[in-house]
């Protein structure tokens, strides 16, 4: 099969679309919406003033007339995150530039701390590291406190128990972000 310009490769090969650019946004014409028609547009979340060009654009091209109130009615990239459909572009620029440095263990962050960005972003100043287990995390804290254990006694330790105590004490806070991938960080 030979592609054409015109043609688009299909998806899951080499050269087809990359679905992974990054997080955005469906932002809706609601005058449009209201009168039973679909008019929007999928915008990336990059700049809050370039969204804003765009969905202005947007509302232009509206096949209502006097079309000025938007809304966003989906979103993706966003880990799982969740958005308001009337959060301010500042804020979907600022989270999508935060998932998109921390991926989804930003997004694990941002929902544990009821959608606050700020808390989200100063957990990363407790953050203790990226661990197999939170077992190996406690093992590894509790050696390299200069605690000393008996070889004899070092098959008895429970380290799992040790690291869910730690939790449920709430001393730390463990998200798993994968097989073999946790990352644990010390609560304030």
């Amino acid at each position: 099969m030979t592609l054409s310009p015109e043609t688009p490769a299909p998806l899951g090969t080499p050269t087809g679309p990359d679905l992974r650019d990054g997080p955005r946004i469906y932002v809706a014409c609601l005058v449009a919406y209201n009168n039973g028609r679909l008019h929007g547009a999928w915008i990336d979340a990059t700049e809050p003033s370039e969204v804003m060009d765009k969905v202005r654009a947007m509302l232009a091209a509206s096949p209502e007339p006097d079309a000025e109130e938007w809304a966003i009615h989906d979103h993706e990239g966003f880990e799982g995150a969740r958005l308001s459909e009337y959060a301010s572009f500042g804020t979907v620029c600022a989270l999508a530039a935060f998932i998109g440095e921390h991926g989804a263990l930003g997004a694990k962050l941002y929902r544990e701390f009821g959608d606050d960005l700020a808390q989200a972003e100063a957990a990363f100043e407790d953050y203790a590291g990226e661990y197999r287990s939170a077992a190996d995390f406690a093992e590894e804290v509790t050696r390299d406190s200069g605690t000393e254990i008996p070889a004899s006694l070092d098959y008895y330790i429970d380290w799992q128990a040790l690291a869910r105590d730690m939790a449920m004490n709430g001393e730390i806070m463990v998200f798993q972000t994968g097989f073999d991938e946790v990352h644990i960080f010390w609560s304030r």
